[in-house]
């Protein structure tokens, strides 16, 4: 079904779900699912489509929390999902498996192989968002916009080992990302481009430089 059913058979799938009162949720592309969310303690797992967090200002800025894909989780344990200053978007139509998180930890279920082994997949992806969130936080913390650029370029870089990286979202979402002024960010990506650093084409972004380039002096 999922990496997170990872090492369980369908049978035993069938009836994990049945255990934890699992719900599965259909949504349309651009759906608000927040408030169709009745139990706010809870774990979400996308076997479709992917979503975005959001979270808006007074002012009307728009900051993106995360963005969870196919294979992953999300949930009320992970990000701060009470306040009303946030959003959950659906970006394609999508299929999430809604858990009771207050549910899958009660110990009514310890003698169960298949629980187990749900659980120390349930710990994995929690390991990876917790990556997650540490590299978003280096990324914040630049002082500048090229510097949050160059470092998400760089995680980008890490990841797949390629100078091509390819955006997974609009540039208007990286702004919202980076928490930026998207003016502003335009103007510096248009500023590295004429300075030879990068080259853009389309959401396709080539590195033309190396970590030991004056790039990261923040010049």
């Amino acid at each position: 079904m999922t990496k997170a059913f990872e090492g369980i058979n369908e049978k035993n799938q069938k009836k994990l779900l049945r255990m934890l009162e699992a719900n599965v949720y259909h949504y349309k592309k651009n759906s608000n699912i927040l408030s169709t969310i009745k139990n706010v303690n809870m774990i979400g797992i996308i076997t479709k489509g992917y979503i975005q967090i959001t979270r808006s200002n007074d002012n009307g800025s728009r900051t993106i929390i995360e963005e969870v894909e196919e294979e992953e989780i999300f949930g009320t344990f992970i990000s701060s999902l009470k306040s009303k200053d946030y959003e959950i978007i659906t970006k394609e139509d999508t299929d999430i498996i809604m858990i009771d998180y207050d549910l899958l930890i009660q110990n009514n279920f310890r003698n169960c192989e298949y629980y187990h082994q749900f659980i120390k997949n349930m710990f994995e992806f929690v390991t990876k968002k917790i990556q997650e969130k540490n590299e978003r936080i280096e990324i914040l913390t630049q002082k500048s916009i090229r510097n949050k650029l160059l470092e998400y370029f760089n995680i980008m870089f890490k990841k797949t080992g390629s100078k091509y990286i390819y955006l997974p979202f609009t540039f208007m979402d990286l702004a919202d990302y980076l928490a930026v002024d998207r003016s502003a960010m335009s103007r510096e990506l248009k500023n590295l481009k004429e300075e030879g650093f990068i080259e853009i084409k389309g959401k396709k972004i080539t590195l033309c430089y190396d970590k030991n380039s004056s790039i990261y002096m923040g010049l």
